[in-house]
C-alpha cells in the first residue's frame, strides 16, 4: 500500500515538457484571455439568476465576495506551482510531484467531475439565451427540444423531452477544438473582448434601471424553497454561504489557465501572471453585475416555476426586458449567446488536457495520450468528451449540475493547497519564479473556507460527489495502480532509486 504514495519524480516531467507534442503557442495575455474566457460567462450571464433565486436573494454580491476571497488563497498556490511545474494537467500534476499518486489520482478525478459537469452547466446555460436569440427572430422551439426530461415532467408534461441546443453546441465547439490550439485562442480572443464590452455595457446601462426597493431587505428572512419534491434552506446568512459554494464554479477559469501551461511560451511567468490576472478582473465584475441585476428584477422573479420561467436560464438579458429596455436585452442575448461558447470552448479544452495528463502516466487509457501530429491537440480525447457532455447535457437540470461542479472545484482547490505547503516544507530549495506570501497563512485560509463552502452546498450535490469520489477509489484500485507507468517502472532508474529506500530491509533492526 505504501506504493500508492509514490512521486513522480521531477526528471520525469522534464522529460515530458522537452518530448511533448503540444505547440507552445500561448503568451501571457492570451492565458489571461483564456483565463477571463473561461471565468465571464456561467458565473454572470446564467448563476446570477439561480444564486440569487436558491440561495442569496439581492446578498448574491456578498456571495461573489465570499467566494471570490476564497479563490484568492487557492489562486496563489497555484501560481507557485504553476512555476515550478508548467506542465498540462494542473493541480493532478502538481499532487503528483509533491504527494503521492493516490493524492494525484483523486484530485485528478475531481477536476473531471469539476469540468465535465462545468461544461455541461454552460451548454444547458447557452441554450437559454440561444432559445431567446431565436425569439428576437419570431422563431421558437417546442419545449420538448428545449428542456431536461425531469423539469419538462415538473412542470406538467408528458413524454420525450431533451435540450437540443445544449447537445449541438458541445460537439460544435469540439469541431473547433480539434482543429488546434492557436486558431481555438484566437476564436477566444475576440469573443473574450465582445463579452468583457457586454459586461461593462450591463453595469453601466443596468445602474439607470435599479429600484433600490428590490435590495430590501438585503438578505431576506431564511426560508425553506421546494422544488421538484426536493426541499431546501434559502437566505439569511446562511443562504449567502450557500450562494458563494453553489456559484463558486463560476471562478473556475484561472484553474483552466493551468491546463495550458503546456502549451504555454513562457509557462513559469506567464502562467502565474495570468492567474491572478484573470481572478481580480472577473471577480469585481462579479461583484458589480449581481447587484445590477437584482437592483433591476426582484430576486423571486427568477423562479422557473413563476411568471417569467426562462428568466433564469438568462437572467441577465430577461432583467432588461422586464424593465422595458428590449433592445438592451437584445444586445446581451447576443454578446451572451456567442460569449458562452468560449467558456464552453476552454473548460472543454482544459478537461482534455487534464485526461492528456492522466492517460501518460497511465492511469487512465492510452487512447487520452494520442495527440494530432499535424493539430497539435489530442483529437480521440476531444471527441470522447464531447459526445459524454453532450449527452448529459442534454438530460439533465442546470442546478444539479452547478452545485456538482463547484464541489468538484472546491475540492480541487483545496488539495491544492494542501500540496504547496507540503512541498515548500519538503523541498524548501526548488525554483520558484513565484512564491506565496506568508505560505502557511494563506494554506490554511485557503482549506478552511473551500472545506467550509462543501459543508454547506446542498445535500444532493455533497451525495453525488462523494459517490464520485468512492467510484473513482474503485476504478484506482481496479485499473489505475495496475496499469499506472510509475508503478510499473515506467520512468526507469530515477523512479527505483527513490524506491529503494522503502524496500531494503532496516539491518540495525
Amino acid at each position: 500500500m505504501s506504493k500508492i504514495w509514490v512521486k513522480k519524480p521531477m526528471s520525469a516531467y522534464e522529460a515530458d515538457i522537452k518530448k511533448s507534442q503540444l505547440k507552445r503557442v500561448l503568451g501571457k495575455w492570451s492565458l489571461t484571455a483564456i483565463g477571463i474566457g473561461a471565468i465571464i460567462g456561467g458565473g454572470i450571464f446564467v448563476l446570477t439568476g439561480t444564486g440569487a433565486y436558491y440561495n442569496a436573494g439581492p446578498a448574491l454580491a456578498l456571495s461573489f465576495v465570499i467566494a471570490g476571497i476564497a479563490c484568492v488563497f487557492a489562486a496563489l498556490c497555484y501560481a507557485e506551482f504553476a512555476s515550478i511545474l508548467p506542465v498540462e494537467g494542473s493541480a493532478y500534476a502538481y499532487a503528483y510531484g509533491t504527494v503521492g499518486e493516490i493524492f494525484a489520482w483523486i484530485i485528478g478525478w475531481g477536476l473531471i467531475l469539476e469540468y465535465a459537469m462545468g461544461s455541461m452547466t454552460v451548454a444547458v446555460s447557452w441554450s437559454g439565451y440561444f432559445g431567446k436569440l431565436l425569439k428576437m427572430f419570431g422563431l421558437h422551439l417546442p419545449d420538448y427540444l428545449t428542456t431536461d426530461p425531469q423539469t419538462y415532467i415538473a412542470a406538467g408534461n408528458s413524454g420525450f423531452s431533451m435540450n437540443l441546443p445544449a447537445f449541438l453546441i458541445v460537439l460544435f465547439v469540439i469541431s473547433i477544438l480539434v482543429r488546434g490550439t492557436k486558431g481555438a485562442a484566437k476564436a477566444n480572443n475576440f469573443i473574450v473582448v465582445l463579452k468583457v464590452s457586454a459586461i461593462i455595457f450591463v453595469i453601466i446601462a443596468g445602474a439607470f434601471f435599479i429600484n433600490p426597493g428590490n435590495w430590501s431587505p438585503f438578505i431576506p428572512e431564511a426560508t425553506t424553497i421546494t422544488e421538484n419534491g426536493v426541499s431546501h434552506s434559502a437566505y439569511g446568512i446562511g443562504g449567502v454561504i450557500a450562494g458563494a459554494s453553489a456559484i463558486f464554479f463560476a471562478y473556475v477559469g484561472f484553474d483552466a489557465v493551468s491546463t495550458q501551461a503546456g502549451e504555454a511560451i513562457n509557462p513559469k511567468k506567464d502562467v502565474p501572471f495570468a492567474i491572478i490576472a484573470s481572478l481580480i478582473i472577473c471577480t469585481l465584475l462579479y461583484i458589480l453585475v449581481s447587484l445590477v441585476l437584482t437592483g433591476m428584477m426582484h430576486y423571486t422573479d427568477f423562479n422557473p416555476l413563476g411568471k417569467y420561467p426562462d428568466a433564469i436560464k438568462a437572467p441577465v438579458a430577461y432583467a432588461f426586458d422586464i424593465a422595458g429596455q428590449k433592445w438592451a436585452g437584445n444586445i446581451i442575448t447576443i454578446a451572451a449567446t456567442v460569449g458562452l461558447i468560449s467558456v464552453l470552448m476552454v473548460m472543454i479544452m482544459g478537461q482534455s488536457r487534464i485526461f492528456l495528463g492522466m492517460s501518460k502516466d497511465g492511469l487512465i487509457p492510452q487512447t487520452f495520450s494520442k495527440v494530432n501530429p499535424e493539430t497539435g491537440v489530442p483529437t480521440k480525447n476531444l471527441i470522447i468528451l464531447g459526445i459524454v457532455i453532450s449527452v448529459v447535457a442534454s438530460l439533465t437540470p442546470i442546478n444539479d449540475l452547478a452545485h456538482m461542479t463547484s464541489f468538484g472545484t472546491l475540492f480541487a482547490f483545496t488539495m491544492v493547497c494542501v500540496a504547496v505547503w507540503i512541498l515548500r516544507i519538503k523541498e524548501p530549495n526548488l525554483q520558484r519564479n513565484f512564491k506565496v506570501p506568508a505560505l502557511p497563512v494563506i494554506a490554511c485560509c485557503g482549506i478552511a473556507i473551500n472545506v467550509y463552502l462543501i459543508y454547506n452546498l446542498s445535500i444532493e450535490a455533497q451525495t453525488y460527489s462523494f459517490a464520485w469520489l468512492i467510484i473513482g477509489f474503485i476504478i484506482y484500485f481496479l485499473y489505475s495502480k495496475k496499469h499506472s507507468k510509475l508503478q510499473n517502472g515506467g520512468y526507469g532508474e530515477t523512479f527505483k532509486a527513490e524506491q529503494e529506500p522503502l524496500e531494503k530491509p532496516d539491518l540495525d533492526l
